[in-house]
């Protein structure tokens, strides 16, 4: 099996795309992850920059509107745009944490249709806010629509469960088994992302996440690429300093940071 890091944009952008694709390329990352411009001549712009500097795709989105329908019909059109640009996947932000299992469902099975059709994979991002948000809730979902797989980022289960989650082995199973991106972030009971990362006081932290993402590794080991995007986000996500609002932490070193350790760790 092939692992293969995408960087994020998220935090790191530079005044010109090309200038940020570079930036990543350099970093010896295989590919960028990042929203598809919603225009045709910005997607023209990318798909050549991409093709230029030799880098894959992961497609980001996310559903939006008041309604399942509105939420089914966003994604739809989101993935389609997604796939003219040849991603190896697309990862979506899906459904919301306030929709029943029934009326998530709805944009799930609509997304199993689109992925039958299209043939792009599909991963579906366990995220706060989300239909994915909890533990239960993703385990439910899994059950409930089989096809449907998952971009881990388990960060947010730590929040939303407030642990690291010692007491939720099953549907970790559950959700590893079903797994084909890793959004590499390190959370805690407190929060989304660990201060920084190379702090000796997230170790625990950072090793609890360590073991998750290999277990992942072991489950995939039979398929032909897994992609992994050490995804830390700048302010607020980042903690700041009280009054001058200064992140505690260097970004793009804490980014660069995870892909060597990654690198060494998991193989």
């Amino acid at each position: 099996m092939q692992i293969k890091y995408i960087g994020s944009t998220w935090g790191i952008e530079l005044s010109a795309l090309e200038g940020t694709l570079r930036k990543l390329r350099d970093a010896g990352f295989a590919g960028v992850e990042m929203g598809v411009p919603p225009e045709e001549k910005g997607r023209r712009e990318l798909r050549g920059l991409l093709d230029d500097l030799g880098l894959d795709l992961v497609a980001q989105q996310w559903t939006a509107g008041s309604s399942p329908l509105d939420h089914a019909k966003s994604f739809e059109e989101q993935y389609r745009r997604g796939v003219s640009m040849r991603p190896l996947l697309v990862n979506s932000h899906t459904g919301k944490d306030y929709f029943s299992l029934q009326e998530n469902m709805l944009i799930f099975r609509r997304a199993v249709e689109l992925e039958e059709e299209m043939g792009v994979p599909i991963a579906h991002e366990t995220h706060r806010g989300r239909a994915l948000f909890s533990t239960l809730a993703t385990s439910s979902l899994l059950e409930a629509v089989p096809q449907m797989r998952l971009t881990a980022d388990f960060s947010h289960w730590c929040v939303v469960h407030e642990s690291l989650l010692e007491d939720q082995r099953a549907h970790l199973d559950r959700a590893i088994e079903r797994t084909i991106h890793i959004h590499a972030r390190v959370g805690h009971p407190e929060g989304p992302q660990v201060a920084d990362p190379r702090a000796p006081e997230w170790k625990n932290a950072v090793d609890v996440h360590l073991r998750w993402w290999s277990q992942i590794i072991e489950a995939r080991r039979r398929s032909g690429v897994l992609t992994i995007t050490p995804e830390f986000g700048p302010p607020d996500y980042m903690p700041t300093l009280p009054f001058t609002r200064q992140p505690v932490a260097d970004l793009w070193g804490v980014v660069l940071f995870m892909k060597e350790l990654l690198q060494t760790k998991l193989q």
